[in-house]
Protein backbone atom coordinates (compact mmCIF):
# COMPACT_ATOMS: atom_id res chain seq x y z
CA UNK A 1 0.00 0.00 0.00
CA UNK A 2 1.44 3.34 -1.03
CA UNK A 3 1.90 5.89 1.75
CA UNK A 4 3.06 9.50 2.00
CA UNK A 5 3.58 11.05 5.42
CA UNK A 6 4.11 14.77 6.08
CA UNK A 7 5.02 16.03 9.56
CA UNK A 8 4.16 19.55 10.63
CA UNK A 9 5.64 20.98 13.80
CA UNK A 10 4.21 24.22 15.08
CA UNK A 11 6.33 26.07 17.61
CA UNK A 12 6.38 29.54 19.00
CA UNK A 13 9.20 32.05 18.54
CA UNK A 14 12.51 31.44 20.30
CA UNK A 15 12.75 32.78 23.83
CA UNK A 16 15.44 33.07 26.44
CA UNK A 17 13.00 32.14 29.18
CA UNK A 18 13.87 29.06 31.24
CA UNK A 19 10.42 27.69 30.50
CA UNK A 20 10.11 26.33 26.98
CA UNK A 21 6.88 27.19 25.14
CA UNK A 22 4.56 24.29 24.41
CA UNK A 23 5.12 22.49 21.09
CA UNK A 24 2.20 20.94 19.26
CA UNK A 25 2.49 18.42 16.45
CA UNK A 26 0.29 17.06 13.72
CA UNK A 27 0.80 14.61 10.88
CA UNK A 28 -0.85 14.38 7.47
CA UNK A 29 -1.12 10.83 6.17
CA UNK A 30 -1.76 10.14 2.49
CA UNK A 31 -2.09 6.50 1.51
CA UNK A 32 -3.96 4.25 -0.89
CA UNK A 33 -6.79 1.87 -0.16
CA UNK A 34 -6.21 -0.98 -2.60
CA UNK A 35 -8.48 -3.58 -4.16
CA UNK A 36 -8.41 -5.92 -7.16
CA UNK A 37 -10.89 -7.47 -9.56
CA UNK A 38 -10.45 -10.20 -12.19
CA UNK A 39 -12.60 -10.01 -15.31
CA UNK A 40 -12.88 -12.97 -17.67
CA UNK A 41 -14.16 -12.48 -21.20
CA UNK A 42 -15.43 -15.81 -22.51
CA UNK A 43 -16.44 -16.06 -26.17
CA UNK A 44 -14.05 -13.41 -27.43
CA UNK A 45 -14.62 -14.34 -31.08
CA UNK A 46 -18.34 -13.72 -30.67
CA UNK A 47 -17.73 -10.31 -29.07
CA UNK A 48 -15.76 -9.11 -32.07
CA UNK A 49 -17.70 -7.05 -34.56
CA UNK A 50 -20.05 -5.42 -32.05
CA UNK A 51 -18.83 -2.08 -33.37
CA UNK A 52 -16.23 0.55 -32.62
CA UNK A 53 -16.92 2.35 -29.34
CA UNK A 54 -19.03 -0.50 -27.97
CA UNK A 55 -17.87 -2.52 -24.99
CA UNK A 56 -18.38 -5.45 -22.69
CA UNK A 57 -18.21 -4.48 -19.00
CA UNK A 58 -17.44 -6.29 -15.80
CA UNK A 59 -19.66 -6.29 -12.75
CA UNK A 60 -19.01 -3.29 -10.53
CA UNK A 61 -16.69 -3.77 -7.56
CA UNK A 62 -15.95 -1.61 -4.52
CA UNK A 63 -12.57 -0.11 -3.62
CA UNK A 64 -12.02 2.79 -1.23
CA UNK A 65 -15.73 3.53 -0.90
CA UNK A 66 -16.31 3.86 -4.65
CA UNK A 67 -17.71 1.54 -7.33
CA UNK A 68 -15.55 0.66 -10.32
CA UNK A 69 -15.98 -1.32 -13.55
CA UNK A 70 -13.68 -2.63 -16.30
CA UNK A 71 -14.59 -1.79 -19.91
CA UNK A 72 -13.22 -3.88 -22.79
CA UNK A 73 -13.71 -2.69 -26.39
CA UNK A 74 -13.21 -5.66 -28.81
CA UNK A 75 -13.28 -3.35 -31.86
CA UNK A 76 -11.49 -0.46 -30.18
CA UNK A 77 -12.79 2.79 -28.73
CA UNK A 78 -11.68 5.24 -31.46
CA UNK A 79 -12.97 5.36 -35.02
CA UNK A 80 -9.58 6.52 -36.34
CA UNK A 81 -7.95 3.22 -35.27
CA UNK A 82 -10.33 1.29 -37.55
CA UNK A 83 -10.65 -1.70 -35.20
CA UNK A 84 -6.93 -2.47 -35.39
CA UNK A 85 -6.58 -2.34 -31.60
CA UNK A 86 -8.60 -3.56 -28.63
CA UNK A 87 -9.15 -0.93 -25.94
CA UNK A 88 -9.18 -1.42 -22.17
CA UNK A 89 -10.32 1.03 -19.49
CA UNK A 90 -11.20 1.23 -15.81
CA UNK A 91 -14.12 3.56 -15.01
CA UNK A 92 -15.60 5.21 -11.94
CA UNK A 93 -19.09 3.68 -11.64
CA UNK A 94 -20.42 5.66 -8.69
CA UNK A 95 -20.96 9.31 -7.88
CA UNK A 96 -17.74 11.09 -7.01
CA UNK A 97 -15.86 14.31 -7.62
CA UNK A 98 -12.09 14.46 -8.13
CA UNK A 99 -11.50 10.89 -7.04
CA UNK A 100 -7.72 10.40 -7.10
CA UNK A 101 -6.45 6.89 -7.70
CA UNK A 102 -3.67 4.67 -8.98
CA UNK A 103 -4.47 1.94 -11.50
CA UNK A 104 -3.00 -1.23 -12.87
CA UNK A 105 -4.41 -3.11 -15.87
CA UNK A 106 -3.02 -6.56 -16.62
CA UNK A 107 -3.75 -8.91 -19.51
CA UNK A 108 -2.92 -12.33 -18.08
CA UNK A 109 -0.71 -14.80 -19.91
CA UNK A 110 -2.67 -18.07 -19.80
CA UNK A 111 0.21 -20.31 -20.84
CA UNK A 112 1.63 -20.37 -17.32
CA UNK A 113 4.85 -18.62 -18.41
CA UNK A 114 3.96 -15.45 -16.52
CA UNK A 115 4.55 -13.10 -19.46
CA UNK A 116 1.68 -10.80 -18.58
CA UNK A 117 1.06 -7.47 -20.26
CA UNK A 118 1.00 -4.90 -17.46
CA UNK A 119 0.28 -1.17 -17.43
CA UNK A 120 0.68 0.17 -13.90
CA UNK A 121 0.90 3.34 -11.82
CA UNK A 122 2.12 1.38 -8.81
CA UNK A 123 5.78 1.14 -7.81
CA UNK A 124 6.99 4.11 -9.84
CA UNK A 125 7.16 7.87 -9.49
CA UNK A 126 4.37 9.77 -11.21
CA UNK A 127 5.30 13.20 -12.54
CA UNK A 128 1.80 14.61 -12.16
CA UNK A 129 0.67 12.45 -9.23
CA UNK A 130 -2.29 10.04 -9.12
CA UNK A 131 -4.89 10.13 -11.87
CA UNK A 132 -7.98 12.21 -11.04
CA UNK A 133 -11.47 11.14 -12.10
CA UNK A 134 -13.82 14.11 -12.22
CA UNK A 135 -17.25 12.47 -12.33
CA UNK A 136 -19.15 9.20 -12.71
CA UNK A 137 -18.15 7.52 -15.96
CA UNK A 138 -14.64 9.02 -15.99
CA UNK A 139 -12.11 6.50 -17.31
CA UNK A 140 -8.45 5.69 -17.33
CA UNK A 141 -6.91 3.22 -19.74
CA UNK A 142 -5.60 2.64 -23.24
CA UNK A 143 -7.30 3.06 -26.60
CA UNK A 144 -4.47 1.08 -28.19
CA UNK A 145 -4.05 -1.54 -25.50
CA UNK A 146 -3.15 -4.41 -27.86
CA UNK A 147 -3.25 -5.04 -31.60
CA UNK A 148 -6.08 -7.40 -32.39
CA UNK A 149 -4.32 -9.68 -34.90
CA UNK A 150 -1.33 -10.63 -32.72
CA UNK A 151 -3.64 -10.86 -29.66
CA UNK A 152 -5.68 -13.59 -31.35
CA UNK A 153 -2.59 -15.79 -31.90
CA UNK A 154 -1.00 -15.12 -28.49
CA UNK A 155 -0.94 -16.93 -25.17
CA UNK A 156 -3.27 -14.28 -23.77
CA UNK A 157 -6.19 -15.90 -25.59
CA UNK A 158 -6.99 -19.46 -24.52
CA UNK A 159 -10.15 -21.41 -25.32
CA UNK A 160 -11.61 -18.20 -26.78
CA UNK A 161 -11.23 -16.54 -23.37
CA UNK A 162 -9.30 -13.47 -22.17
CA UNK A 163 -8.48 -12.86 -18.51
CA UNK A 164 -7.96 -9.30 -17.25
CA UNK A 165 -6.88 -8.22 -13.77
CA UNK A 166 -7.37 -4.71 -12.49
CA UNK A 167 -5.96 -3.16 -9.32
CA UNK A 168 -7.28 0.16 -8.01
CA UNK A 169 -5.63 2.22 -5.26
CA UNK A 170 -7.89 5.05 -4.07
CA UNK A 171 -5.89 7.90 -2.52
CA UNK A 172 -7.04 8.91 0.98
CA UNK A 173 -5.67 11.71 3.14
CA UNK A 174 -6.20 12.60 6.76
CA UNK A 175 -4.54 14.87 9.29
CA UNK A 176 -3.98 13.69 12.84
CA UNK A 177 -3.36 16.13 15.65
CA UNK A 178 -3.47 16.21 19.43
CA UNK A 179 -6.86 15.44 20.93
CA UNK A 180 -8.63 18.53 22.15
CA UNK A 181 -10.96 16.52 24.36
CA UNK A 182 -10.95 13.29 26.29
CA UNK A 183 -13.88 11.41 27.76
CA UNK A 184 -12.88 9.22 30.68
CA UNK A 185 -14.77 5.91 30.71
CA UNK A 186 -14.89 4.46 34.23
CA UNK A 187 -14.24 0.75 34.82
CA UNK A 188 -17.18 -1.59 35.21
CA UNK A 189 -18.97 -1.21 38.56
CA UNK A 190 -21.59 -3.92 38.13
CA UNK A 191 -20.13 -5.77 41.13
CA UNK A 192 -20.72 -2.74 43.33
CA UNK A 193 -24.35 -2.57 42.25
CA UNK A 194 -24.94 -6.24 43.05
CA UNK A 195 -23.00 -5.89 46.30
CA UNK A 196 -25.21 -3.02 47.44
CA UNK A 197 -28.24 -5.09 46.48
CA UNK A 198 -27.07 -7.83 48.85
CA UNK A 199 -26.39 -5.32 51.62
CA UNK A 200 -29.82 -3.71 51.22
CA UNK A 201 -31.66 -7.03 51.53
CA UNK A 202 -34.25 -5.84 49.02
CA UNK A 203 -35.93 -8.42 46.81
CA UNK A 204 -34.36 -11.46 48.49
CA UNK A 205 -36.26 -14.69 47.86
CA UNK A 206 -34.15 -17.42 49.48
CA UNK A 207 -32.65 -17.91 52.96
CA UNK A 208 -29.73 -20.06 54.08
CA UNK A 209 -29.12 -21.24 57.62
CA UNK A 210 -25.46 -21.75 58.48
CA UNK A 211 -24.60 -22.69 62.07
CA UNK A 212 -27.65 -20.88 63.36
CA UNK A 213 -27.10 -17.70 61.28
CA UNK A 214 -29.52 -16.72 58.50
CA UNK A 215 -28.31 -15.29 55.18
CA UNK A 216 -30.80 -13.84 52.67
CA UNK A 217 -30.00 -13.81 48.97
CA UNK A 218 -31.46 -13.70 45.45
CA UNK A 219 -32.03 -16.93 43.54
CA UNK A 220 -31.23 -15.51 40.10
CA UNK A 221 -27.94 -13.98 41.21
CA UNK A 222 -26.81 -17.21 42.84
CA UNK A 223 -27.90 -19.30 39.84
CA UNK A 224 -26.05 -17.00 37.44
CA UNK A 225 -22.82 -17.32 39.40
CA UNK A 226 -22.82 -20.97 40.44
CA UNK A 227 -24.01 -24.07 38.56
CA UNK A 228 -24.44 -25.82 41.93
CA UNK A 229 -26.79 -23.11 43.21
CA UNK A 230 -28.56 -23.19 39.82
CA UNK A 231 -29.28 -26.90 40.20
CA UNK A 232 -30.24 -26.49 43.85
CA UNK A 233 -32.65 -23.62 43.20
CA UNK A 234 -33.99 -24.31 39.68
CA UNK A 235 -33.05 -27.88 38.78
CA UNK A 236 -35.38 -30.91 38.74
CA UNK A 237 -34.19 -31.85 42.24
CA UNK A 238 -34.39 -28.31 43.61
CA UNK A 239 -35.07 -27.61 47.28
CA UNK A 240 -38.78 -27.12 47.86
CA UNK A 241 -38.36 -25.03 50.99
CA UNK A 242 -36.49 -21.90 49.94
CA UNK A 243 -37.59 -20.10 53.09
CA UNK A 244 -34.71 -21.78 54.89
CA UNK A 245 -32.08 -24.00 53.22
CA UNK A 246 -29.72 -25.52 55.74
CA UNK A 247 -26.03 -25.56 54.81
CA UNK A 248 -24.03 -28.31 56.52
CA UNK A 249 -20.27 -28.58 57.08
CA UNK A 250 -19.51 -24.89 56.64
CA UNK A 251 -18.82 -22.04 59.04
CA UNK A 252 -21.01 -18.94 58.91
CA UNK A 253 -18.11 -16.51 58.18
CA UNK A 254 -17.07 -18.70 55.25
CA UNK A 255 -20.56 -18.71 53.73
CA UNK A 256 -20.74 -14.95 54.26
CA UNK A 257 -17.46 -14.57 52.37
CA UNK A 258 -18.80 -16.82 49.58
CA UNK A 259 -21.88 -14.62 49.18
CA UNK A 260 -19.70 -11.52 49.25
CA UNK A 261 -17.68 -12.80 46.29
CA UNK A 262 -20.75 -13.95 44.35
CA UNK A 263 -22.23 -10.45 44.53
CA UNK A 264 -19.16 -8.19 44.60
CA UNK A 265 -16.91 -10.36 42.36
CA UNK A 266 -14.06 -9.62 44.77
CA UNK A 267 -12.60 -11.21 47.88
CA UNK A 268 -13.75 -9.70 51.17
CA UNK A 269 -11.29 -8.21 53.65
CA UNK A 270 -10.01 -11.43 55.23
CA UNK A 271 -8.63 -9.73 58.32
CA UNK A 272 -11.91 -7.93 58.98
CA UNK A 273 -13.84 -11.14 58.37
CA UNK A 274 -11.88 -13.25 60.89
CA UNK A 275 -11.33 -10.39 63.33
CA UNK A 276 -7.55 -10.74 63.23
CA UNK A 277 -4.76 -9.02 61.36
CA UNK A 278 -2.42 -12.03 61.33
CA UNK A 279 -1.35 -13.68 58.10
CA UNK A 280 -2.13 -17.06 59.60
CA UNK A 281 -5.80 -16.11 60.16
CA UNK A 282 -6.16 -14.85 56.59
CA UNK A 283 -4.60 -18.04 55.23
CA UNK A 284 -6.97 -20.13 57.37
CA UNK A 285 -9.96 -18.27 55.93
CA UNK A 286 -8.60 -18.70 52.37
CA UNK A 287 -8.34 -22.46 53.02
CA UNK A 288 -11.98 -22.69 54.09
CA UNK A 289 -13.08 -20.42 51.24
CA UNK A 290 -11.25 -22.60 48.71
CA UNK A 291 -13.27 -25.58 49.92
CA UNK A 292 -16.49 -23.55 49.59
CA UNK A 293 -15.55 -22.38 46.07
CA UNK A 294 -14.87 -25.97 45.05
CA UNK A 295 -18.15 -27.12 46.59
CA UNK A 296 -20.24 -24.56 44.70
CA UNK A 297 -18.10 -24.55 41.51
CA UNK A 298 -17.24 -20.85 41.67
CA UNK A 299 -14.10 -21.17 39.56
CA UNK A 300 -12.80 -17.60 39.75
CA UNK A 301 -13.07 -17.60 43.55
CA UNK A 302 -11.26 -20.92 43.63
CA UNK A 303 -8.36 -19.51 41.61
CA UNK A 304 -8.18 -16.38 43.78
CA UNK A 305 -7.99 -18.57 46.88
CA UNK A 306 -5.28 -20.69 45.28
CA UNK A 307 -3.29 -17.51 44.58
CA UNK A 308 -3.81 -16.32 48.17
CA UNK A 309 -2.68 -19.66 49.59
CA UNK A 310 0.35 -19.81 47.28
CA UNK A 311 1.49 -16.40 48.54
CA UNK A 312 0.85 -17.37 52.17
CA UNK A 313 2.76 -20.65 52.41
CA UNK A 314 4.60 -20.67 55.74
CA UNK A 315 5.90 -23.10 58.37
CA UNK A 316 2.65 -23.03 60.35
CA UNK A 317 0.29 -23.34 57.36
CA UNK A 318 2.01 -25.47 54.71
CA UNK A 319 0.87 -28.80 56.16
CA UNK A 320 -2.84 -27.98 56.12
CA UNK A 321 -2.53 -26.17 52.79
CA UNK A 322 -0.86 -29.23 51.27
CA UNK A 323 -3.61 -31.55 52.54
CA UNK A 324 -6.26 -29.14 51.21
CA UNK A 325 -4.53 -28.89 47.82
CA UNK A 326 -4.50 -32.68 47.54
CA UNK A 327 -8.17 -32.94 48.52
CA UNK A 328 -9.37 -30.29 46.03
CA UNK A 329 -6.95 -31.13 43.19
CA UNK A 330 -5.04 -27.83 43.31
CA UNK A 331 -1.90 -29.02 41.54
CA UNK A 332 -0.23 -25.60 41.42
CA UNK A 333 -0.64 -25.01 45.17
CA UNK A 334 0.51 -28.55 45.86
CA UNK A 335 3.71 -28.02 43.85
CA UNK A 336 4.47 -24.80 45.75
CA UNK A 337 3.95 -26.55 49.09
CA UNK A 338 6.22 -29.45 48.16
CA UNK A 339 8.97 -27.08 47.00
CA UNK A 340 8.65 -25.16 50.27
CA UNK A 341 8.86 -28.40 52.28
CA UNK A 342 11.96 -29.49 50.36
CA UNK A 343 13.94 -26.45 51.47
CA UNK A 344 16.77 -27.71 53.75
CA UNK A 345 16.12 -25.12 56.44
CA UNK A 346 12.48 -26.27 56.73
CA UNK A 347 13.17 -30.00 56.98
CA UNK A 348 15.28 -29.54 60.14
CA UNK A 349 12.46 -28.40 62.43
CA UNK A 350 10.90 -31.12 64.62
CA UNK A 351 7.56 -29.32 65.00
CA UNK A 352 7.40 -28.87 61.25
CA UNK A 353 8.09 -32.57 60.74
CA UNK A 354 5.23 -33.46 63.08
CA UNK A 355 2.88 -31.13 61.21
CA UNK A 356 3.84 -32.78 57.93
CA UNK A 357 3.32 -36.21 59.46
CA UNK A 358 -0.27 -35.38 60.41
CA UNK A 359 -0.87 -33.68 57.06
CA UNK A 360 0.17 -36.83 55.18
CA UNK A 361 -2.07 -38.92 57.46
CA UNK A 362 -4.97 -36.58 56.55
CA UNK A 363 -4.14 -37.03 52.86
CA UNK A 364 -4.18 -40.84 53.21
CA UNK A 365 -7.49 -40.76 55.09
CA UNK A 366 -8.95 -38.50 52.40
CA UNK A 367 -7.77 -40.88 49.70
CA UNK A 368 -9.35 -43.86 51.49
CA UNK A 369 -12.65 -42.00 51.91
CA UNK A 370 -12.73 -41.13 48.20
CA UNK A 371 -11.88 -44.67 47.06
CA UNK A 372 -13.49 -46.91 49.72
CA UNK A 373 -15.87 -48.48 47.19
CA UNK A 374 -13.08 -49.62 44.89
CA UNK A 375 -10.96 -50.92 47.75
CA UNK A 376 -13.88 -52.81 49.34
CA UNK A 377 -14.86 -54.42 46.05
CA UNK A 378 -11.31 -55.46 45.25
CA UNK A 379 -11.06 -53.28 42.14
CA UNK A 380 -7.99 -51.48 43.51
Amino acid sequence: MGRVSVNRELSGPSTSSSQNPPVTTSISRTETVNGSHEFKISGYSLAKGIGIGKYVASETFMVGGYSWAIYFYPDGKSVEDNAVYVSLFIALASEGTDVRALFELTLLDQSGKGHHKVHSHFGRALESGPYSLKYRGSMWGYKRFFKRTPLETSDFLKDDCLSISCCVGVVKSQTEGPKIYSIAVPPSDIGQHFGRLLESGKGTDVNFEVNGEIFAAHKLVLAARSPVFRAQLFGPLKDRNTQRIKVEDMEAPVFKALLHFIYWDALPDMEELVGSNTKWASTLMAQHLLAAADRYAVERLRLLCEAELSDGVAINTVATTLALAEQHHCSHVKDICLKFIALPENLKGRVFQCQLHFAFIDMIIGFLKNHWFYIGSGIC
